[in-house]
């Protein structure tokens, strides 16, 4: 299989050099709010909201805000939080905001985090604002760009991630590997600046506080999905007296470290797949034929074959085997893209044509909150958000957050059996989940906050929502991070399919708003069954 394929789609997650840190400093050294200095100037700044410009986000200037019409409930701005909570003088990073008014009598506000990590939030919630107006009868619905993302000081790669790179047949040769994650992570430290050590969950958590109380919330009221309940539990952790109404909706773990993150999630896609794939063989005309096992074997060919020799349009660009691998990872969040994954590869099979799934992927991504990142805040136009800067903070922030790095001599050793490991749990998504876990080899190690400090939380009972056929966050690491944060972690279980439970399960929607606006909290363990439609 081409090694380059792969790197071309994933290199832009390789961040944090070697030189972004003093020796034995974490990216996010910041274990307790108590240990701050003074922060009050934080605190109490005022926010300016303004028209929020084009499609993305940001925040205009009023007389350029009668160019396009614009919502009058709907307003964009920024706040200003320190670099380095522990060292204020180090610096300062503007975080964008958006707010939509609330359309009754509001009883505060509602922080939203769309997941990612990486997900631009002020881009997500103009996406997805129908999503979240019944809620807004009852609150102004609020999100953000954290920082390195988005609007928010947005962390980069530059062309890493588009370069042919020299690593092909790297299973003989792991030392090429390393070399080529040593020249990435310079080149990612170099791209993104002064706020590459700084992005973290640890960080993010300390900034929604200032959020909260800029908003003029006692509470933090928040709504966090899929890597937002880690946000969400880190939240919890530090700020227990500060807790509101949280719901956490796809739980992510607070345990696991990179790698065993990367395969459980190949293990959940591959999962999906095959659930896919028998709901498919099991209809009458499915693309794949009528025998699940033998459709199984012929996608795993079809990927093999396009990395081997990839589709080629007029303009020289290729269509890999591993951008279907990537169209699939975002088709089977939701089972109501399934009927359009059939066609798609159905033109793809009879005719070699990947257009259908090309426009897939663009649909999916302005749908799923967080997936588009354009935009301007005021000295930032949507050119100066780097195209890889999502993908770029993903891996800044899990990196960030994972505390554990083996040296460069032992990843020389495990690169072998670690592409075994996850080539056998999924010969599909194993070779794309892989590649990401590299690029946090050799680097400083992430906090040990996360891992060690957040559990048994003294705040008011919140939601937890967990998917049986979620393919990104399993089931089982919902009942994990209930136990871990003790008593107060109230479990739904949501019986449906798909990546978290309030977009496509009406019964968890009904019970997450109801907790959310009227204090409704369902019995702990209580469940929500299947759709009908699905």
């Amino acid at each position: 299989m081409r090694r380059a394929v792969a790197l071309a789609g994933v290199t832009a997650l390789a961040v944090m050099g070697t030189g972004a840190w003093l020796p034995g400093e974490s990216a996010a050294a910041t274990p307790s709010p108590s240990s701050s200095p003074d922060l009050s100037r934080y605190y109490t700044q005022k926010i300016k909201w303004g028209a929020c410009e084009g499609d993305g986000a940001g925040l205009m200037s009023e007389s350029d805000a009668t160019a396009v019409p614009k919502d009058k409930n709907i307003r964009c701005g920024k706040i200003t939080v320190p670099l380095d909570y522990a060292d204020p003088g180090r610096g300062k990073v503007d975080v964008a905001m958006i707010r939509i008014k609330s359309s009754g009598k509001p009883r505060g506000s509602l922080l939203l985090n769309f997941g990612g990590p990486g997900g631009a939030g002020v881009s997500g919630l103009l996406n997805a604002q129908k999503e979240f107006e019944y809620l807004g009868k009852g609150y102004d619905v609020v999100s953000f760009d954290p920082r390195g993302v988005g609007e928010s000081s947005p962390v980069s790669c530059g062309d890493a991630g588009a370069r042919e790179t020299a690593v092909e047949g790297d299973s003989d040769d792991p030392g090429a590997v390393i070399d080529e994650m040593r020249e990435i992570a310079e080149q990612c430290k170099k791209e993104s600046g002064p706020v590459l050590p700084y992005v973290g969950t640890v960080n993010v958590s300390r900034d929604m506080d200032v959020m909260r109380q800029v908003l003029g919330d006692k509470k933090l009221n928040y709504l966090g999905f899929s890597y937002g309940t880690r946000l969400g539990s880190v939240y919890a952790a530090q700020f227990p007296k500060n807790v509101g109404r949280m719901v956490l909706d796809g739980v992510d773990t607070l345990t696991e470290d990179v790698a065993e993150q990367a395969l459980v999630s190949a293990e959940g896609r591959q999962t999906a797949l095959d659930n896919f794939i028998k709901w498919c063989t099991d209809n009458a005309g499915c693309v794949l034929g009528t025998d699940s096992r033998g459709a199984r074997d012929s996608m795993a060919e079809l990927i093999k074959g396009l990395d081997t020799y990839p589709l080629q349009s007029s303009d020289g660009a290729e269509f890999t085997g591993q951008d279907v691998v990537a169209v699939l990872g975002q088709a089977l969040y939701s089972r109501q893209s399934w009927p359009a994954l059939s066609q798609a590869l159905g033109a793809l099979l009879a005719d070699g044509d990947p257009r259908a799934l090309l426009r897939m992927s663009g649909s999916l991504a302005q749908q799923m909150p967080g997936g588009a990142i354009r935009g301007g805040v005021r000295g930032l136009s949507p050119e100066d958000v780097p195209a890889d800067n999502m993908a770029a903070a993903l891996m800044a922030v899990n990196c960030a957050d994972d505390p554990d790095r083996p040296d460069a001599e032992s990843l020389e050793r495990e690169v072998t059996e670690l592409q075994e490991e996850f080539e056998s749990t999924s010969a599909i998504f194993g070779q794309s989940m892989l590649m990401p876990v590299l690029f946090c080899f050799g680097r400083p190690a992430g906090t040990d906050y996360i891992r060690d400090d957040v559990r048994d939380v003294k705040s008011p009972d919140f939601l937890l929502v967990g998917t049986r056929g979620d393919p990104a966050t399993p089931y089982r690491w919902t009942e994990e991070t209930a136990e871990r944060l003790g008593s107060a972690a109230v479990v739904l279980d949501n019986k449906g399919d798909g990546h978290t439970g309030y977009a496509g399960s009406k019964c968890v929607r009904e019970k997450v708003d109801g907790f959310l606006l009227y204090g409704e909290m369902p019995k702990n363990g209580s469940s929500c069954g299947v759709d009908e439609e699905e």
